[in-house]
C-alpha cells in the first residue's frame, strides 16, 4: 500500500496492499466525489470503500470458494459464504494496515485526508510530508509491521483450532494473505512502503529528500518491469509450488493480466512520486505576492469600458469594486469580462460582472507554498483579493495563474 499526501497536487499514486502516501497537490480537491461508500471515521479519519472493492471481493469469493471445494468438499454451496467472510476479513486486515499508517501520521501531527479501500488494497492519503527521514521510515514501516503482527496472531489462532476445519482454513488463509501483504509492501520501490523506507535511508545518507525519492522511484520502476516479466515466468515454471502440468491457457492469460496490472500500478505510482516530489521542491516558489495581478479600484456603477481604460492606463489586469469609502466589496470576474462584446461595454456596469467578496476570498500577500494552497482549498473561487497586513489592497490572485505556476513548477528539473 502506499501513502498519499495531498498538498493538493496529487494525484496520488495508489498502491496495492496498504500504505500511506504523502504528496502535494492542486489547489482544490473534494473529499467526497470518487471516495466511495463512507464506512466510518476512526480517529476522525473517513474510511471509504471504493466500488472496485466489490469486484475484488467477488473474485476472492470465487477463487477461495474453489480452493475450499477441494479442502472441504462437504461444505457444498456454503463454501461461498465462508469465502465471502474471508474476503471481508482480509480487507479488515488491510484496514488495520492502513490505520497503522494513519495513527503514526496523526502522532507526527500530519493530517490524514481519508483512507480508501480499493481493488488492490488500500491507501492512506496523508496531506503533508514527513519532516525528517526518521519519521518517514517509521511512517512507512508501521504498515507492514502490523501486517506481520496480524499474521502472527492468525498463526497462533491456528494452534487453537482443529486443522482441516472451517476456522482452521480461514485462519491459515488470513495468515498467508497478511504475510503476502507485508512482503509485497516491503519491496524497496515507490510507491510501496518499502520504497518509502528506501527513500528515508537515502534521504538520511545524502541529506536530500529529492535524492531519496529519485532512487526509490527508479527502483520502483525496475520492480514494475520485474513483476511484469517475472511473475508469469515464476508461475509458468512452477517455481511458486504449482504443478506445471496443471497450468493451462486461461491460467497463463490470467497470470499475465495480473502481472500487467500490478506492474502498471507500481510504474505509475513511482512516476507520480517523482512528479510530486519535484512539485514539493518548488512549492515555496508559489507566492501570493509574485502571482498577484495588479488591480485598479472602481465603483459599482462604472461602465466596463471605462474601467478597462483605467486598468490599461495603470498597467493593471484586474478590477476591484469598492464603495464610496474605498472599501473592497466585489471582484470583477475575468470570464465575465470576456463574455461581454466590445460594442456593449460602454453600457454595462462592472457591478453586473462582479462576484461579492467574502472573507474567505481575502488572501494575505505574505502567504506562500503550502499555506497559500491550504487557503485556496478552504475557500474555492476563481479570483481572490490579495491584501497587505494593513488591509490595503495589493491586487487580485487568479486561480488560473496558480494553476499555470503549478504546471511550470512541474516542468522545471529538480535541483541536484
Amino acid at each position: 500500500m502506499k501513502e498519499d499526501d495531498t498538498s493538493g497536487e496529487r494525484k496520488r499514486p495508489q498502491s496495492g496492499t496498504g500504505g500511506a502516501d504523502p504528496e502535494g497537490g492542486k489547489p482544490r480537491r473534494s473529499d467526497g466525489p470518487g471516495g466511495g461508500i463512507l464506512m466510518g471515521r476512526p480517529f476522525g479519519v473517513p474510511v471509504y470503500v471504493a466500488p472496485s472493492w466489490f469486484i475484488v471481493a467477488a473474485l476472492i469469493t470465487w477463487v477461495f470458494g474453489g480452493q475450499l471445494d477441494r479442502v472441504l468438499p462437504e461444505l457444498g454451496g456454503a463454501r461461498y459464504l465462508v469465502s465471502l467472510f474471508f474476503a471481508v476479513a482480509f480487507y479488515a486486515s488491510v484496514l488495520v494496515h492502513e490505520l497503522a499508517h494513519t495513527i503514526a501520521a496523526l502522532r507526527f501531527k500530519l493530517p490524514v485526508r481519508r483512507i480508501q479501500l480499493q481493488f488492490f488494497g488500500g491507501v492512506s492519503e496523508i496531506e503533508k510530508e514527513s519532516e525528517t527521514p526518521g519519521r518517514e521510515f517509521i511512517l512507512a514501516f508501521v504498515g507492514p509491521l502490523l501486517s506481520l503482527v496480524l499474521a502472527g496472531v492468525f498463526y497462533f489462532g491456528m494452534q487453537a483450532v482443529e486443522p482441516g476445519t472451517v476456522p482452521g482454513v480461514l485462519l491459515a488463509g488470513l495468515m498467508i494473505s497478511n504475510l503476502i501483504v507485508a512482503a509485497f509492501n516491503l519491496l524497496p520501490g515507490l510507491p510501496l512502503d518499502g520504497g518509502r523506507m528506501l527513500r528515508a535511508v537515502v534521504w538520511k545518507i545524502t541529506g536530500k529528500p529529492m535524492a531519496g525519492t529519485v532512487a526509490a522511484a527508479w527502483v520502483g520502476r525496475a520492480l514494475a518491469v520485474a513483476v511484469l516479466i517475472g511473475l508469469p515466468l515464476l508461475t509458468h515454471t512452477g517455481a511458486l509450488g504449482n504443478a506445471t502440468e496443471d497450468i493451462g491457457g486461461m491460467e497463463t492469460v490470467t497470470d499475465a493480466l495480473l502481472a500487467a496490472i500490478l506492474a502498471a500500478i507500481i510504474w505509475t505510482g513511482a512516476g507520480n512520486s517523482l512528479r510530486m516530489a519535484r512539485l514539493r521542491e518548488h512549492l515555496p516558489e508559489l507566492e501570493a505576492r509574485t502571482l498577484t495581478r495588479r488591480a485598479v479600484p472602481v465603483e459599482s456603477d462604472t461602465p466596463l469600458s471605462e474601467a478597462l481604460r483605467r486598468a490599461n492606463e495603470a498597467g493593471a489586469r484586474a478590477l476591484v469594486v469598492v464603495d464610496g469609502h474605498g472599501e473592497p466589496k466585489a471582484l470583477v470576474r475575468e470570464t465575465a469580462i470576456v463574455g461581454v462584446p466590445e460594442h456593449r461595454r460602454p453600457w454595462v456596469a462592472v457591478s453586473g460582472l462582479a462576484q461579492e467578496l467574502t472573507e474567505g476570498m481575502k488572501v494575505s500577500a505574505e502567504l506562500a507554498g503550502e499555506a497559500l494552497l491550504d487557503k485556496l482549498r478552504a475557500s474555492p473561487a476563481t479570483e481572490y483579493l490579495v491584501v497587505e497586513k494593513t488591509g490595503e489592497i495589493y491586487g487580485v490572485l487568479s486561480t488560473a495563474d496558480v494553476e499555470r505556476a503549478f504546471v511550470a513548477a512541474m516542468a522545471r528539473p529538480a535541483a541536484s
